[in-house]
């Protein structure tokens, strides 16, 4: 008898009279809902306007949804198309099965579009939501727990997951969490992309490619753990051999876009910094350096130092202290007169002069 495990949900939905309120679409909703406010505020600390995220969102988000759906259904296909089957199953999307790699694929697709139309560049925008992305996935991962899918190899460990359903050929059993393990390292994925972000000034793109490399690590081991029906190629899972191939790519273009591009971009949304953002705000609390914020405080102290004496209200000030003039100033005030009076006084003698 195990002493201690993770209990499963006994449903994953509810009903609120004819509506059903399913676990798995809240997880991705909430995980949604984060990546915006998260990619929000790192875009504003760059530099951007505040809601911009969210609209590229809007395009984003349903091409991720399909895109991760098709990866699915393409890598799985036996479960919708095989005899027994029926292929209307592929559109129940509430039932769970979206691959990431899609999702990842097409939303860029979408994102792109959303940020073309803005005017905005995609590697300065994808940078911003990286972090956001990451823990909207380990919020997801929650969707697989309460439809009791995608756990790993049976287990004794203390933490292990109790599955209780035998359906779609489940054996109730005890067995590793890897949707546990998952979400937890998108959440350390995240945390990571902030700090090297903060640390090495990450831009074009390499933000990004960070928050891909450093899933794949993850997902590598993890897929390693799962017994869920899988196609094979030259002994490891086709999610591995996926991993393997994207975290290559995302480490190469980190290597060859910091040599042809290096630092960051200095503009991410033409016509933002007029409207005065207040990109200080969220300075420091999300991964970047507020870089906006800092230019602003800059341009006000430069403005300040340009600026000339206030001689009117100098003067202003010391006719109401009463205090003495200067002797420098008594001089100026008095050798024009002196002057004067000199050359009046010539004048009036050479006058008295010719009249005489």
């Amino acid at each position: 008898m195990e002493l201690a495990y993770i209990p499963s949900p006994s449903r994953g939905v509810l009903h609120l009279g004819p509506v059903p309120l399913r676990a798995y679409a809240f997880c991705i909703i909430i995980g949604v809902f984060v990546a915006v406010w998260l990619g929000n505020r790192r875009w504003i600390a760059r530099g951007g306007r505040a809601g911009t995220v969210a609209d590229i969102a809007v395009w984003a988000v349903p091409f991720g949804l399909v895109g991760g759906r098709l990866y699915h259904v393409i890598t799985d296909y036996e479960l919708y198309f095989s005899a027994g089957r029926d292929w209307v199953d592929a559109f129940k999307v509430w039932q769970g099965g979206l691959g990431i790699w899609g999702a990842i694929a097409l939303g860029a697709l979408g994102a792109w579009i959303g940020a073309r139309r803005r005017g905005i560049p995609m590697p300065a925008y994808a940078d911003a939501v990286a972090p956001g992305i990451a823990l909207a996935q380990a919020i997801g991962r929650w969707g697989n727990w309460f439809n009791q899918e995608l756990y790993g190899r049976a287990t004794d460990v203390p933490w292990a997951l109790h599955i209780t359903s035998s359906a779609d050929g489940r054996v109730p059993g005890y067995y590793h969490p890897t949707f546990l393990y998952e979400s937890l390292w998108c959440v350390g994925v995240a945390l990571l992309v902030i700090w090297a972000d903060r640390r090495f000034t990450l831009g074009h793109g390499r933000a990004f490619a960070l928050y891909v490399a450093a899933y794949c690590v993850g997902r590598f081991w993890i897929e390693y753990l799962r017994v869920d029906d899988a196609h094979h190629v030259l002994g490891l899972r086709l999610n591995n051999w996926t991993a393997l191939v994207v975290f290559l790519l995302a480490v190469a273009y980190i290597v060859v876009s910091a040599k042809k591009r290096p630092g960051r971009e200095e503009v991410v949304e033409p016509g933002a910094a007029a409207e005065g953002t207040p990109s200080d705000a969220t300075s420091g609390a999300d991964g970047t350096d507020g870089e906006s914020g800092k230019t602003s405080e800059g341009d006000g102290e430069t403005a300040r130092s340009d600026a000339g004496p206030a001689t009117g209200s100098t003067d202003l000030t010391k006719a109401e202290d009463g205090a003495a003039p200067a002797e420098d100033d008594v001089k100026t005030k008095t050798k024009p007169k002196t002057e004067t009076e000199t050359e009046t006084e010539a004048e009036t003698e050479s006058a008295g002069g010719k009249k005489s």
